[in-house]
């Protein structure tokens, strides 16, 4: 979501070629190195020395860097359609659970303003033991806002860990698809199909493929999800504004990352994401203008892997 160009960029995000294949590009994201190149950039995402490179580390580490994962870790199944999901189609909307019946959405013509962290906050592993019921309460409702998703579109606004703003649209369609365009002059698109998340850079004709299974992008995107049970959710908190359900991922290489879910406390839906890098950064994404009666076209969230181009849509 949000050095010389060479040294910045990962060293896996070479021109994709007309003979290329889609196995060579998820083997060389498997290999080790890539988690000390990433390593390596994300200090200076802060100092970056031009608007395409603070474009390109924003979209990484906002909605892919921060849990990435390297190969000897433990695999995490990418989300699979429900055995109910699979047999329904876009005619049949009213099969699936029952919902309130969808309110007129309200276009804002001013982009929100994200709510941003307070850096020097720390947030434990573990905070709690056990939830109360009021917590339990509060994640049983975010799982079933979250899967009773199946389309939703909308706007953005990305903030980066060094206060720069890129705004644009995103597109989702469960299991698995999502696709995140950002305004000019940013040249990166994001497109994920199910399997494998890449992030595009249209000036310089490069792509960099991430496995989905690995990315917190799995949260929004499992066709279902609950909370408690499918994350590992170390605290639950909630005011007047905002339900607030952060979770939290270890790992032995690159360290602990955090994913902070924001749902509005009236409505219920939801508002932002932040992410939390384990260097400490924080990366995040505000959404609005959100409509979950559109349906997307498929062909917006297929990847080329053999030949770079202007992706479909």
């Amino acid at each position: 979501m949000q050095g010389t160009d060479t040294g910045s960029r990962n060293r896996h995000s070479a021109p994709v070629a007309a003979d290329q294949h889609r196995g060579d590009a998820v083997t060389a994201v498997q290999d080790m190195s890539l988690i000390k190149q990433f390593n390596d950039l994300m200090p200076n995402w802060t100092t970056g020395t031009g608007l395409r490179q603070l474009c390109a580390a924003a979209a990484v580490v906002a909605i892919i860097g921060a849990a990435i994962r390297p190969a000897a870790a433990e695999p995490v199944p990418a989300p699979k359609p429900s055995p109910r999901a699979t047999q329904l189609s876009a005619a049949e909307p009213k099969q699936r659970t029952p919902q309130a019946p969808a309110q007129p959405v309200t276009k804002l013509t001013t982009p929100p303003e994200p709510v941003i962290p307070d850096p020097r906050r720390n947030v434990p592993a573990s905070i709690f033991n056990t939830f109360d019921a009021a917590q339990k309460a509060e994640a049983a409702k975010a799982s079933t806002y979250l899967s009773s998703l199946q389309t939703l579109v909308g706007q953005f606004v990305q903030v980066g860990p060094d206060g720069s703003k890129l705004t644009g649209d995103f597109y989702i369609m469960k299991p698995g698809r999502v696709r995140f365009e950002y305004d000019d002059p940013s040249p990166i698109s994001m497109i994920a199909d199910g399997q494998s998340v890449v992030v595009r850079d249209r000036k310089l004709a490069t792509q960099d493929v991430y496995p989905l299974s690995q990315t917190p992008l799995r949260y929004l995107l499992s066709d279902r999800l609950d909370l408690l049970r499918d994350t590992n959710v170390v605290s639950i908190t909630s005011d007047d504004l905002y339900s607030n359900i952060i979770i939290e991922e270890k790992n032995a290489v690159i360290g602990t990352s955090r994913l902070l879910l924001m749902f509005g406390t009236k409505d219920g839906q939801l508002k932002q994401w932040t992410v939390t890098d384990p260097q400490g950064y924080d990366t995040t994404v505000a959404v609005y203008n959100l409509d979950t009666t559109r349906r997307p076209d498929p062909s917006m969230f297929k990847i080329d892997y053999t030949n770079y181009g202007t992706p479909p849509g």
